[in-house]
C-alpha cells in the first residue's frame, strides 16, 4: 500500500485533497489508522461512498462495532443516545421528530431574522474596517439562529462553542480536556432540559420536551442527546461551511466576481460551495453486521469503515473538472449533507445560513481580500473537520 498508516498529518489537516486522490487511486477500500491508533477503512470513491451511504448492513450501532477499530468521544448515555448512533427502527422514530422541526416552509420563515442579523454584524466589520470572517460572522451568526431555534440562552451558547472546538480539535497535551468539554456539556444539557420542563417556551427543545412527557416513546437520554446534536450539527457546520466557503472565493476571485455581480444564483453557488470544501471530511462511522464487498476489498463484520464525502466530491468520475470551483455547475449531485436515512435534516438552514451570509458579504464589501498570506492561515488539528482556526480579511 502506498498510502501511510497514519494519513492524518499536518499537511491534511491544511489540505486534505491531494491524500484523497491517492486514495481513489490506490483502491476501493484503504486500511489506516486514526491518529488514537484505531484501525479503520477509508472508502473514497464516490460510487462506493454514495453506495454505503444508503447500505442497510453498513450499521451506525456501536453495538456492531468489533471494539477495536473506533474510539470516538466516549460520549456518555445521556449525549450518546442520538441519531448518529442509532439504526432503524429507533433511528427512525427520533429522526421523524427532528425532521418535522426543519422543514424547508419553517427554515424558509427563518430567512428574514438571519437577513437582518447578517446585516447586523456587517455594520460591525464595516466599523472596524476589516475583521475576522468566523468570529464576526460565521460564529455568532449559526450560534444565534440555532440558539433562537432550541431556546437555548445566550449566555450559555458561548461555552458550547469552546466545548464542541475542544472535541473536534483536542490538545494532545491536554487530553483530560476533552473529558471535561463532554462533562459540561452534559450537565448544561440536562438543566436546559430540565429548565424547559419547568417554564417551557415557543422553542423547538420545550416541543421534544412536551412530546417526551405526552408519552411520545422517547427515553430522558435521547431527548437530552437529541438536544446535543441539533446545537452541534446545527452551529458547527454552518460556521465552517461559511469560513471555507469564504475562503474558496478568495482563492477564485473570479467565481468571487459572478455571485458578487449578480451572475450565478446564490443558492447554486452555494451548492458547488458545498462539494467543493465543506467542513466535515467523513460520515459518521459505519460498522458491518456481516462480511461486506467494498469494489474488491472485503471489509470484515464489526470493522470501521470511514467514508469519505469530501473525496466523493471531488472524484473526477462523477463531476467534469471535480478539483475546479465552478458557480455555474450545473448537475450537482454531491453528498456534502449525506445520503439514505443519515442524510443532515438541518440541511436547509445550514443552506440558508451559507447563501445569506456569503453572499451578503461579497456584495457589501466589493474589496474584500485576505489580511495575511495565504501561508499565514492556520487550520484546526482535525481530520474529522478541515476548518480554519481564523480568516481575517481586510475589505
Amino acid at each position: 500500500m502506498t498510502v501511510p498508516a497514519c494519513p492524518f498529518d499536518q499537511e491534511f489537516f491544511a489540505d486534505p485533497y491531494p491524500a484523497y486522490a491517492a486514495w481513489r487511486a490506490e483502491a476501493a477500500a484503504v486500511p489506516a489508522r486514526t491518529p488514537d491508533g484505531a484501525p479503520v477503512w477509508l472508502v473514497s470513491r464516490e460510487y462506493d461512498v454514495r453506495a454505503a451511504l444508503a447500505d442497510p448492513r453498513l450499521s451506525v450501532s456501536k453495538r456492531n462495532s468489533n471494539g477495536a477499530g473506533y474510539r470516538g468521544f466516549a460520549l456518555p448515555p445521556a449525549l450518546d443516545a442520538n441519531l448518529l448512533n442509532l439504526d432503524a427502527p429507533d433511528h427512525t422514530r427520533l429522526r421523524r421528530l427532528v425532521t418535522a422541526a426543519f422543514t424547508p416552509r419553517r427554515m424558509a420563515a427563518m430567512r428574514p431574522m438571519i437577513q437582518a442579523e447578517t446585516a447586523r454584524l456587517l455594520d460591525r466589520i464595516a466599523v472596524q474596517g476589516g475583521g475576522d470572517v468566523l468570529a464576526d460572522l460565521a460564529f455568532p451568526l449559526p450560534l444565534k439562529v440555532i440558539g433562537e431555534l432550541l431556546g437555548v440562552p445566550e449566555a450559555g451558547r458561548h461555552d458550547f462553542d469552546g466545548w464542541t472546538t475542544t472535541l473536534i480539535a483536542p490538545d494532545p497535551d491536554d487530553p483530560g480536556a476533552a473529558v471535561k468539554a463532554i462533562g459540561n456539556m452534559q450537565a448544561f444539557l440536562v438543566h436546559l432540559v430540565a429548565e424547559k420542563r419547568k417554564q417551557p417556551a415557543e422553542d423547538l427543545l420545550s416541543a421534544l420536551v412536551s412530546t417526551r412527557d405526552s408519552g411520545e416513546r422517547v427515553s430522558e437520554d435521547e431527548l437530552v442527546s437529541l438536544a446535543f446534536l441539533l446545537l452541534w450539527t446545527g452551529y458547527e457546520n454552518p460556521v465552517h461551511l461559511i469560513g471555507n466557503g469564504v475562503l474558496a472565493l478568495l482563492r477564485h476571485p473570479e467565481q468571487l466576481a459572478l455571485l458578487r455581480e449578480g451572475e450565478v444564483d446564490p443558492a447554486q453557488a452555494v451548492e458547488e460551495l458545498l462539494r467543493y470544501d465543506q467542513p466535515y471530511q467523513f460520515a459518521i462511522r459505519r460498522f458491518p453486521i456481516e462480511d461486506i464487498e467494498i469494489g474488491e476489498v472485503t471489509i470484515p463484520a464489526g470493522d470501521t469503515v470511514l467514508l469519505a464525502i469530501n473525496s466523493a466530491n471531488r472524484d473526477q468520475t462523477c463531476f467534469t473538472q471535480a478539483e475546479r470551483l465552478d458557480l455555474r455547475r450545473g448537475h450537482n449531485p454531491h453528498l456534502a449533507f449525506g445520503h439514505g436515512p443519515h442524510h443532515c435534516p438541518a440541511a436547509p438552514l445550514a443552506r440558508i445560513e451559507a447563501e445569506e451570509t456569503i453572499t451578503a458579504l461579497v456584495r457589501r464589501f466589493p474589496k474584500l481580500r485576505l489580511a495575511v498570506g495565504e501561508d499565514e492561515l492556520r487550520w484546526r488539528p482535525s481530520w474529522r473537520s478541515h476548518s480554519l482556526r481564523a480568516l481575517p480579511v481586510e475589505i
